[in-house]
């Protein structure tokens, strides 16, 4: 379904199906669930399994995106004191940083907030805007802003697996993701890669959650300033961000570098 009327679908939605299962309800074993079945199992059997699985060594990341307080509700019932890995780059929308506060109050979140080694400033003076010099300076600004925050993240909390709330409707690039997948050193675990939006519309509805505030205003993913757009008449939500040069940030991309966990 084309994204804008999927987001018509959901804001109005015509007819009900089944709500995901809340935490409790789900038929399956979670913590005794193979990978392979863990295609089949509920959203909350697989963070039951990851938890069971990797223990302390498990952390969930989160950009206070337009749907993240599913995640952060949905995993946080489960594991309450779960590192919640926050990659602040400084160019945030302020609407961003105040539905941080509010859901990191509302659920009580343990959150580590990371950034650059280097300040926004400090990169404007020294490289320029760099999300405005094509495809190699996207990758450059993510990388000194997103992935290296991220794998020093990973090293400090001693993280063996991630908890991510990529969906496979969302892009392309994430149209054959697993449950479960293998990023360099660290295991991803994807608890509702196989939601539609509908899905994720019920269960905020259900649990009385809100999207991020820039949702009403024509957004459908929200990143940094500099770099996300409004959802526009023919254009794909993937083509909201970075001028539609490239949808993922790095994070989920994989370096490819030995002496990087992700």
């Amino acid at each position: 379904m084309h994204v804008r009327a999927e987001l018509e679908t959901v804001a109005n939605p015509i007819h009900e199906g089944p709500v995901p299962e809340p935490y409790g309800a789900s038929r399956s074993q979670g913590p005794d669930l193979e990978i392979e079945a863990l295609a089949n199992a509920s959203a909350e059997d697989r963070v039951l399994w990851a938890h069971q699985r990797f223990g302390d060594h498990l952390i969930l990341t989160t950009s206070f995106g337009i749907q993240s307080a599913v995640m952060l509700h949905l995993v946080t019932r489960i594991v309450p004191e779960i590192p919640v890995v926050f990659i602040d780059t400084g160019y945030l929308f302020p609407e961003t940083y105040r539905f941080a506060r509010d859901l990191t109050e509302r659920l009580k979140l343990n959150l580590k907030r990371y950034r650059a080694e280097m300040s926004a400033a400090e990169q404007e003076a020294l490289f320029g805007r760099l999300w405005e010099q094509g495809r190699d300076g996207i990758d450059r600004y993510n990388f000194l802003n997103k992935v290296e925050p991220m794998d020093r993240a990973v090293r400090e909390l001693d993280a063996k697996a991630w908890l991510t709330g990529l969906r496979r409707e969302q892009a392309s690039t994430r149209m054959d993701l697993d449950v479960v997948k293998a990023q360099n050193r660290i295991t991803k675990i994807h608890p509702i890669i196989d939601w539609s939006s509908r899905d994720v519309y019920r269960y905020l509805k259900k649990n009385d959650l809100p999207y991020h505030p820039l949702w009403e205003q024509g957004y459908v993913s929200v990143g940094d300033l500099h770099s996300t757009s409004k959802l526009e008449p023919g254009m794909s939500e993937e083509q909201t961000r970075f001028n539609g040069v490239k949808r993922e940030c790095g994070l989920h991309e994989g370096t490819g570098r030995v002496d990087f966990q992700i």
